[in-house]
């Protein structure tokens, strides 16, 4: 039985993430991308705007101007997730969506 809440497309978290280039974790927004069996994909998010990415402002809730990673993506428990920051318009998750296909295609 599920305790937690389904975490949804579009939903800017804060998470315990664990780098694959090291063995430190910490605590960092990212973006939800689907969650399945307690599961999260999440995508980072990164305050240096100088990374390519699709960009977040301050204006849309993020805590600073910053960049969704869509090439930083990440695994994590429901367990992981310390809270829901905010949630993404329909607009910025479609263009979430059609980045991540491009991807795939490419």
């Amino acid at each position: 039985m599920r305790h937690g809440s389904m975490h949804k497309l579009g939903e800017v978290v804060l998470a315990t993430i664990q780098f694959t280039d090291t063995f430190e974790v910490k605590t960092r927004p990212a973006v939800a991308l689907f969650e399945e069996f307690g599961n999260i994909v999440v995508a980072g998010i990164t305050s240096n705007l100088q990374m390519e990415g699709i960009p977040l402002s301050r204006k849309e809730g993020a805590m600073k101007d910053s960049i969704i990673k869509l090439n930083y993506l990440f695994t994590v428990s429901e367990k992981m997730v310390k809270k829901t920051l905010f949630s993404l318009s329909a607009e910025k998750k479609k263009i979430i969506v059609e980045e991540i296909v491009k991807k795939l295609k490419a």
